[in-house]
This record gives C-alpha cells, structure tokens and sequence, in this order.
C-alpha cells in the first residue's frame, strides 16, 4: 500500500524505523489572497468558498460530522474534501492531533495554537508577508518542531492546509532557484500551470525589482516574505528542529516538496543543524502520478525522498470519491500522509482504508445530500 518513487534506500530504511509505531499529526493551517483568484484552486467552487476551507477542514478533522457546524465544509467543483481520508484514518487508529493557526481570515472554531501569523498577500504583489512576521514564525517552527518531537513516542506527521499552496510553492521554488514551472499539482484535474506562472512571474518580477535584480543573493526568508505563505517558514522550522531527534513525516504534494527544499536552504544560510535523512514526503498516488504535473521529477530534482499511499477508490460506493481517480482534489490535511501512516501503524490495506473512509462519508452524507457526494 505504500509506493517509493525517489530516494530508494533512503525511504526504505525511514520506513522501517517507523513501521509499527504511533505518530503524532500536526495541521499547520495558513491562508493566503492567492486563493482568492477566480480559477486558481479547486479546493472550494467559489474565491467565497476558498475563504473557509481551512477552518471547515479543521473543525471536521476534530469533530467529525455535525449537524449545524460553525464552517461547513466547502462546495466543490467534483469530489469530497480530503479531509473524510483524514478524519477516517486519525479517528479509527487514536492518532493523536494537533492544530497550529498561522495566520487564517476568521476566527477559529476548534482548539488550536495561535502562532501569532497573518494571512498572506496575493504572491503577484511580491510582499506577502512583513520579513519581521517570516522571522517570527520560522522561530515558532523551530520551537515547536523541538516541543512536539518530544511529545511523541513514534514519528512526526507534518500536514498542511493552504487554499492557493501550490503556486505560493512554484514561487518559492522558483525564488529559491529550482526550474519548477509546469511540474507543480493542483486541485484541478488538469493543472492551471499557465495561470499559476503567470501570477508567479508577476510576483517574482517585483522581487527582482524591488531588491536590485539581484534575487539569487536573497536570504530564504526574504523570499518567502516576498513571495511565500505563513505555513511554509512555519513547517520548515518545525521540520529542521523535529528532524534532530525524530523521523518526520511532510505530508503533501507540492507543497511539502517545497517546505523541504526551504527548509534545506534555510539551514544552509543560518548554518542551522537538521537530519534530511529523518524526513520524507509522503502523499497520494493521486498527486505522484498526475499525468499534468511532475511531482516525482520535482522530488528527484530536490533530491527528496518521495511515498505515496497507492488507496484507491474505484471501486467506491460514493461518486464523490470515485471522482479523484478522474484527477479532482487529490490531497490535503494530510490525506496521503495519513493513509501511508494507517499502513504503517496498523497494517491497514486497501480494504480497511476504504472501509474506514466510506464510513465517515456515510455519516457526512446522512446530513449533507447532494449531488457531489451522493453514491
């Protein structure tokens, strides 16, 4: 149930240490006005709807399905929110949870750490963030990365939710040096790689700009202050502090692929002391294999090691389901992580995965009839 695609002895000798072992799973929820462009993200039908995601997602991943929730989760164009994979897996195996707030547009509805962040500008503005608040929150990663390494006895699980992610990615990478353009995912079935380097380029154009044309010699955190998101410099300190004691876990696509390669170089500048070895990528099948992007060529480019859960839902009850094998959703909230960790700790195969999912989709759907998540 689990596929290595890059870094072979690598992810071989990562899984073993933790097979059989409980991990803690951390949600770093961000947000940033990228995702509020008409067509850039298909997590949510509607720039309105985007807006919500994250505090729909985490409220069902702490409460499951409710009657009257504070955020319902979003309409989307096809599919179901990753989130059902997540909530199924992190309830039926007791996998502890936690949730970290760095910078969302509305008050949370469930319990999470408040690190004090803000929402980004849209990436084309090449300001997203104040370079104090990237500084800031890099030191709430590392603080944090050490704190929940010692509160577990297994591995770290490091998951995100960031509406618009993807091409705050792309322009990190880009920023960072990495020739990304047209191998990053998105939530669309066919990646939007034209718009997403459109507004990248706009972004990066004013970096270039406003520091000389010397973008090359830009410390990472610049970068992610022109051009990034909240969660990424928060997942990167947590990941280069964890990964001293602890196997992590980044649980994503692009996205996470690109809090590595942040992370590598954000060590690099600070002559910061972090295990690469302990840390590896893990997500769908549905995000390695996207014939529309190249998230195994990213992973080999950046020299990362890259899992992916192979679930399957062909064979599902649900039409909302069965609609990522057509290329919709794919991942988020740590779906694929999640998934790779139910293998690991409790041996689960296709048919306890699928079982478990369908489970929580019952319930959801005994309240919330529609077209979308009919069977």
């Amino acid at each position: 149930m689990i596929r290595i695609y890059t870094q072979i002895d690598r992810a071989h000798a990562w899984l073993a240490q933790c097979r059989g072992r409980l991990p803690g799973f951390v949600c770093v929820l961000g947000f940033t006005e990228t995702g509020l462009l008409p067509g850039i993200s298909a997590a949510g039908a509607t720039p309105t709807d985007r807006e919500f995601t994250a505090l729909a997602d985490a409220e069902f991943l702490v409460r499951g399905t409710q009657a009257h929730p504070t955020y319902r989760l979003p309409p989307l164009q096809a599919g179901a929110s990753p989130v059902l994979i997540t909530r199924a897996i992190v309830q039926a195996q007791q996998i502890p949870v936690q949730l970290f707030n760095t910078g969302l547009p509305h008050p949370a509805s469930v319990p999470m750490i408040d690190l004090q962040g803000m929402p980004a500008r849209c990436v084309s503005t090449g300001a997203s963030l104040p370079i104090g608040q990237v500084r800031h929150l890099f030191q709430q990663g590392l603080l944090w990365g050490e704190r929940l390494a010692t509160q577990t006895c297994g591995y770290l699980i490091l998951s995100e939710c960031v509406v618009g992610g993807t091409t705050t990615a792309l322009a990190v990478l880009t920023a960072l040096g990495w020739a990304a353009s047209g191998m990053v995912n998105s939530s669309h079935p066919a990646c939007n790689h034209e718009q997403k380097w459109q507004v990248v380029q706009a972004g990066l154009a004013q970096l270039t700009s406003q520091n000389n044309h010397r973008s090359n010699l830009l410390h990472p955190w610049e970068i992610v202050a022109a051009v990034g998101d909240p969660m990424q410099i928060v997942v990167a300190g947590m990941t280069i502090a964890a990964s001293s004691t602890t196997p992590v876990l980044l649980a994503g696509g692009t996205q996470m692929l690109t809090v590595y390669a942040l992370a590598e170089a954000i060590a690099q500048a600070e002559r910061l002391n972090w295990q690469p070895d302990r840390v590896v990528v893990g997500t769908t099948r549905w995000v390695a294999e996207d014939p529309t992007g190249d998230t195994v060529g990213l992973a080999k480019m950046l020299n990362t090691p890259l899992l992916a859960t192979q679930l399957n839902f062909t064979q599902s009850r649900y039409a909302a389901l069965r609609a990522y094998e057509q290329g919709f959703v794919k991942e988020g909230v740590g779906a694929g992580g999640s998934a790779i960790a139910a293998t690991l700790y409790q041996g689960w195969g296709q048919t306890q995965l699928l079982e478990a999912i369908e489970q929580v989709t019952d319930e959801y759907a005994t309240i919330y009839t529609g077209e979308n998540i009919s069977r």
